[in-house]
C-alpha cells in the first residue's frame, strides 16, 4: 500500500473560487483510495502545523501537488507554505541543508535531499490555452509547461524527490472544456499509478 499527500495549493480570488481544482483533487482522492493507497489532504491556504507538514511528507510515498498557476508560478498561500515547511525541513526533515559539506563547498549543491523513495506529480490549472505553449512564435516562445514551473520542478529535486508527468488543464476561464479535462485527467492517473 502506498502514501499520497494530496496538497491543494488553490489560493482563492473572487475571480477563481477553486472549484476546478477542488474537483480535481476530489476525483484524485477517490482514485487513490480505489486503489488501495492512504491520503491525506492539505489545503495550504488553511492553518497548518509546520511538524505536522514535515512528517507528511516523510510518510507520502507520492506527493501530489494540486494548483493554479497564478502569475507563471505557484500561488501565494503555496509560497508561504514553502517558506515555512520546506525552510524547516532543511535540517534533516526533507533535506541535510543544501547538500554541501565545508571539506568541498562547491559540490553537490541540491544533493542533500532525504526523500529519494518518493515521486510527486503536479497537476495544474492555466488560464492559458495549450496552443500557446506549442508556437515558437506565441507568448511562451514553445516552452512546455513543465519549463514553466521548472522552479517547482527544482523544489522538489532539492529533496531528492523524482518526478512524474505532469497533467495540465488549459484554458479554464474564457474556454473550459471540464467534461475532457476529467477524461484526460482519469487517463493520466491510469497511465501512471
Amino acid at each position: 500500500m502506498k502514501n499520497v499527500l494530496i496538497l491543494n495549493a488553490h489560493h482563492y480570488y473572487p475571480f477563481s473560487e477553486g472549484k476546478l481544482n477542488a474537483a480535481l483533487i476530489e476525483k484524485a482522492d477517490a482514485f487513490f483510495q480505489a486503489k488501495g493507497y492512504q491520503t491525506r489532504v492539505v489545503n495550504t491556504q488553511d492553518e497548518f502545523d509546520v511538524e505536522t507538514e514535515l512528517e507528511n511528507h516523510q510518510w507520502a510515498d507520492i506527493v501530489f501537488l494540486q494548483s493554479p498557476i497564478n502569475w507563471m508560478g505557484m500561488t501565494w498561500s503555496f509560497k508561504k507554505y514553502m517558506d515555512e515547511v520546506y525552510t524547516a525541513g532543511m535540517g534533516g526533515a526533507l533535506c541535510h541543508g543544501d547538500g554541501r559539506h565545508q571539506d568541498n563547498p562547491k559540490a553537490n549543491y541540491g544533493k542533500g535531499g532525504t526523500l529519494t523513495n518518493t515521486q510527486y506529480m503536479m497537476s495544474l490549472t492555466l488560464n492559458a490555452p495549450a496552443e500557446s505553449f506549442a508556437d515558437a512564435a506565441d507568448f511562451f516562445e514553445g516552452k512546455s509547461v513543465d519549463d514553466l514551473v521548472f522552479p517547482m520542478h527544482m523544489n522538489f529535486k532539492f529533496f531528492g524527490m523524482q518526478a512524474m508527468p505532469t497533467f495540465a488543464c488549459y484554458d479554464v476561464m474564457k474556454n473550459a472544456d471540464i467534461d475532457s479535462d476529467f477524461a484526460r485527467f482519469e487517463k493520466h492517473l491510469n497511465e501512471n499509478f
